[in-house]
């Protein structure tokens, strides 16, 4: 597979709105010839819960009147699968790359995605596993049955071009899950890495995102064959307005 190079923005915490029109700008860009390498987009969302291509609100379990008491969103978006929820504490990475260009497969591209997650949970001494009857990655009870849902994924491929991606739990706040049918299965419960850790016996559990982060980049590189680098993107481009802009400002701007 030839090594092609992806730059990797780290957006911290990003309205998921002014997310996805940046996933949207990149990949416009790169379908036109004004970006010629991927981008990883890494960051994590305010409350929000998201619907997908099926759908979801009959999946919520409580009132759009009781979630605006909350303050969370419900916000329809064109990836794959059904209601889920964003919030801080949750690792979210959007990779934008050009899968046709790499020869990859949805599928094999899904279960690449499954596979970094897997990998980063072993990290923390997690052990997830696959689900053959539903994607993402889960772990199971002690009596070893498939119970809880550690990661999801949702994707969108426009033109070879993937974009939207994986959510990873990792301290979060598990109580709005318990709001909806997580991706629209009723029964199924959630977890996070700081939760499983905390089964394990351990009474402190501290987990920082920025580990999360690198870690689960380490494995996005070994896993997807692929080169990452940070530094800032200068190039400034025309795009379809004949205006120039700069996405990786726009990126940064995102973050103040």
């Amino acid at each position: 597979m030839n090594i092609l190079p992806a730059q990797v923005i780290d957006l911290n915490i990003t309205d998921y709105i002014k997310s996805f029109e940046l996933q949207k700008k990149i990949v416009f860009d790169m379908l036109n010839g004004y970006i010629k390498h991927d981008v990883i987009l890494i960051l994590e969302h305010p409350k929000v819960f998201t619907l997908g291509k099926r759908g979801g609100r009959e999946n919520l379990v409580v009132s759009e009147e009781y979630l605006q008491t909350q303050n969370i969103e419900i916000i329809e978006t064109e990836r794959g699968g059904n209601i889920t929820y964003h919030g801080p504490g949750q690792l979210v990475l959007y990779p934008i790359i050009n899968i046709e260009k790499r020869k990859i497969g949805v599928s094999d591209f899904v279960y690449a995605l499954e596979e970094l997650m897997i990998k980063s949970a072993k990290d923390f001494g997690v052990r997830a596993i696959r689900d053959s009857k539903n994607h993402g990655v889960w772990v199971k009870d002690g009596r070893g049955a498939i119970k809880s849902k550690l990661g999801s994924i949702g994707l969108s491929i426009k033109h070879g071009i993937s974009f939207h991606g994986l959510a990873l739990n990792v301290n979060l706040d598990l109580t709005p899950f318990s709001w909806i049918n997580p991706c629209g299965m009723a029964g199924v419960s959630m977890t996070s890495l700081e939760n499983e850790i905390k089964k394990s016996g351990e009474k402190e559990v501290v987990i920082y995102m920025k580990d999360v982060k690198e870690i689960i980049l380490y494995h996005l590189k070994k896993i997807i064959g692929i080169e990452l680098w940070r530094e800032p993107y200068k190039q400034e481009n025309k795009n379809q307005h004949g205006l120039k802009e700069n996405f990786l400002k726009q990126a940064l701007d995102m973050k103040r």
